[in-house]
């Protein structure tokens, strides 16, 4: 019996679309795994403290996320570093996309504090 082999243009085209295929897809992986932005940076290259972090919590989220982050006008934001990675925590705080957030951009020591302390709800 003879083995079936595909002609050489159509391995030709398979191979091409193959690499295509995981041309695009290395591209959207990428894509999610690109650096981050230099703010970003700075905030993931400073140490943040829990106490501090809480100080700046109480003053610029409290009113709408409650004291303690349980949710009052905005949500709950218990275990919220569980659900949301720590750049899309970033981009919520200082985008302003989700009204009625304010914008909001401390600076990168206090955004790592902030994060310390979220980590802690």
């Amino acid at each position: 019996m003879q083995k079936a082999t595909l002609p050489l243009q159509r391995r030709f085209l398979v191979l091409l679309l193959s690499l295509v295929a995981l041309g695009w897809g290395g591209y959207l992986l990428l894509g999610q795994l690109s650096p981050p932005d230099p703010y970003a940076q700075a905030v993931f290259s400073a140490a943040g403290s829990a106490e501090r972090g809480q100080s700046i919590f109480e003053t610029n989220c409290g009113v709408c996320h409650g004291l303690r982050g349980q949710g009052n006008i905005g949500p709950s934001l218990y275990h919220v570093s569980k659900r949301k990675s720590t750049q899309a925590l970033i981009q919520q705080v200082v985008s302003g996309r989700t009204p009625p957030m304010p914008q909001f951009q401390p600076q990168p020591q206090e955004m790592a504090d902030l994060l310390s302390y979220l980590e802690t709800l």
